[in-house]
This record gives C-alpha cells, structure tokens and sequence, in this order.
C-alpha cells in the first residue's frame, strides 16, 4: 500500500512540476506598465524597447515628459513601435519618415535613434508645441493624411511616458526567456555602456564601475536611475543583461515574471544603476 502510494504522489509531483515548467515556458515575452492611475499597458519586448529608446533620446535633448508622450503617440500611430521596413511610398522605420523629404537616408530612418532625434529636432520648432493638443502637435511635424489619428493613443502614450522617465519608479517590468550570454563578458559590458551613451547621451554619467560582467552606472537623481532601469530592462535580452538593481529594488532575468522585487540592503548614496551580464558562452 504505502509503496503504491508513493509511487502515485511522486508521479503527480512530477506532473505538477512539468505543468509548472510548461506553463512559465509558454508565457508570451512581454513588457507591462502599471500606472499609479491604474493604467495598465502591455507591449512586446520588442515594442518596450524602441518605447524606451524614445525617452532615452529625449532625455539626451533634455526634453520634457509631454514632448515623450507626442513621441509616442506618434509611433504607435505610424508603426505600432515597430521598426518597419515599409510604408506608404518611401516612407520607413519607427515614424515612418521618408527619405526623399529630408529626413535621412533609408537606413538612417531605421535607426530607432537617429528617427527619434529627428522627430524631436522637427518637434522643438513647432511653436508651443508644449500647449498644442497633442493630434496637432503630432501633425505639424509628420502632415500625415490622417491628422486626428494621433490623438487615440494618447493615453496609452502618456502611461509609457510616466514610466519609461522614471517618474513612477519600477512602473515597468518584463517578463523575458532565458537571456543568453555575450561572447564574453567585457564584450557585452562595452556593449551595454556603448548603446546607453548613444541612447541617452554622453552626459548622463562617467565611466562604470565594472568587474567585467557586473557594471554599476553612477546617476545624477532618482528619476534619471528608474529611467535608466528601465531602458536596460527593455533592452535585457538583446544586450544580454541578467538582472537589475537600483534604489534596493531587482529584477531578475531568470526569474523576470516576478517583476521587481525588494532587496534586503539600503538605498545606495550616490545613486547607481547596477547591471549583470549574463555569464557564459553562447
């Protein structure tokens, strides 16, 4: 009897423990953003990122939050935050901006960050764009066919914007596959600090501190480290970034469907942004 019944509890252990694998296995990667208006918004990974790069960009121009939701609006109207290779007549990339109306070659269109650079060059002009509704703010810069258009996703715009400008904190997490690792660890660490400069600027802070596969970037303030946070988060997987620490709040890439949790030490003072690359080969 008791061998029996053994046998019959760990077959069902092991069946639970297959269904739980499965379960987590078969969660679709993506991205969510829980407003404190209890606003809930969920991208892809893909999507995040290029929502991400956005704010980072205008963090770089040293523009307000408002100038990231017209951003944002605006891309999720022309290409859903996707980096597409097609359009109407020449028309590509993020913004879907043409090539034969200045704004670049076709791959530079397609270069999520010089796209957001310059839409927010041709925001900057438009006067008190700040004050405009955001469907003509959006308008004067892209003369789109459909100038009501933009004015749909505002909502959803200003939720990504509150977040991914670090003003609600660890408002965004995502949930992520296994993250490879670099071809090596100070390979990866380069890459990481390279694309942040790119992104954000070179004045957003020194040079990390790294031991190779765990790099710490000093910040100026709380908001700049949550936007920072997030950006790496976005990025985790093509950057191959297995965790995140700032303000005694992680996220874990290897356990990401548990968003952000709370760690046992205190805040640090400075302010940094701690990062671990995924170790190993590929």
């Amino acid at each position: 009897m008791w061998p029996a019944a053994i046998g019959v509890g760990l077959v069902l252990a092991l069946v639970g423990y297959l269904a739980a694998r499965c379960t987590r296995s078969a969660q679709a990667e993506q991205c969510t953003v829980n407003g404190a208006d209890g606003t809930s918004v969920t991208l892809d990974v893909d999507q995040a990122s290029h929502a991400a790069t956005i704010a980072a960009v205008a963090h770089a121009h040293a523009l307000p939050e408002r100038a990231v939701t017209i951003a944002l609006a605006t891309a999720l109207q022309e290409s859903k935050l996707r980096n597409i290779d097609y359009g109407d007549r020449d028309s590509l990339g993020l913004f879907q901006q043409r090539p034969s109306q200045g704004w670049g070659t076709p791959s530079e269109v397609r270069d999520p960050v010089h796209a957001s650079a310059r839409f927010f060059d041709a925001l900057v002009r438009v006067p008190d764009y700040l004050s405009l509704p955001l469907t003509e703010a959006a308008q004067k810069v892209q003369h789109s066919g459909y100038p009501s258009a933009y004015a749909q996703h505002e909502s959803t715009a200003a939720a990504l914007a509150a977040a991914l400008t670090g003003r609600e904190g660890p408002a965004l997490t995502c949930t992520v596959h296994k993250v490879a690792a670099a071809d090596s660890a100070d390979h990866g660490g380069t890459a990481v600090t390279d694309a942040i400069r790119r992104e954000f600027g070179p004045g957003l802070h020194g040079d990390p501190t790294s031991d190779t596969a765990d790099l710490a970037y000093p910040v100026s303030d709380t908001t700049t480290g949550w936007a920072l946070a997030l950006w790496t988060v976005s990025h985790a997987a093509t950057l191959h970034i297995a965790s995140v620490t700032f303000e005694n709040r992680r996220w874990n890439g290897a356990a990401s469907d548990r968003g952000w949790s709370r760690g046992d030490g205190a805040s640090g003072a400075p302010p940094e942004v701690d990062v671990t690359l995924a170790r190993g080969t590929r």
